[in-house]
């Protein structure tokens, strides 16, 4: 049975070679490939809110952190990463994590999830996205140099974290107008 549990310091050495391993690819995270193991460590781990790991019976399947995507008025969405280990790839990993991220945001009070950067070539992950709910709300032209195919277009994905019976009701066009209307004269 697959385990998420919050990230320790000294898990992140057995993290490390997935860590490596996804940004060399080039192919789905802007994150340097020079970055040294310390300059990871604070990235992935010490930087965002909660960094937590899969495992299933102590073997590392992947992990995923969870952070504000902005500060202040934006402070209510948040951002996460998830990486799975290539032998884990295929499992439902990377949904898990991803569905648990998302009761954790809500834990944590964040109302909506935002991934800024959804590299869109990454089809896997983009039609994962789309199952649990993500909207794609942008497209960002050529925002990514790709190892293999050169540049391609990146995509913002959203979604609304809280229930949909809390949501505002959606206002009509009729309604809109009688909302911000002026009342009419009778004639």
């Amino acid at each position: 049975m697959i385990h998420i549990r919050p990230m320790l310091t000294a898990d992140f050495a057995g993290f490390w070679p997935t860590f490596q391993s996804v940004v060399a690819g080039q192919d789905t995270y802007a994150y340097d490939p020079a970055l040294t193991q310390e300059q990871a460590l604070h990235l992935w781990l010490e930087y965002p809110l909660h960094t937590l790991i899969a495992e299933e019976d102590g073997e590392l399947l992947g992990s995923y952190y969870l952070k504000a995507n902005a500060a202040g008025p934006g402070g209510h969405v948040c951002n996460c990463g998830y990486m799975v280990t290539p032998a884990a790839r295929g499992r439902g990993v990377a949904r898990l994590m991803c569905e648990h991220s998302q009761a954790l945001a809500r834990d944590s009070g964040f109302l909506a999830m935002q991934f800024n950067s959804v590299v869109a070539s990454n089809e896997v992950a983009v039609a994962l996205w789309h199952k649990l709910g993500f909207e794609t709300v942008g497209r960002l032209p050529r925002a990514y140099r790709h190892r293999e195919l050169g540049l391609v277009d990146c995509l913002v994905m959203y979604k609304w974290l809280e229930p949909v019976n809390e949501r505002p009701p959606l206002i009509g066009r009729k309604n809109i107008e009688s909302v911000v209307s002026r009342p009419r004269r009778p004639r």
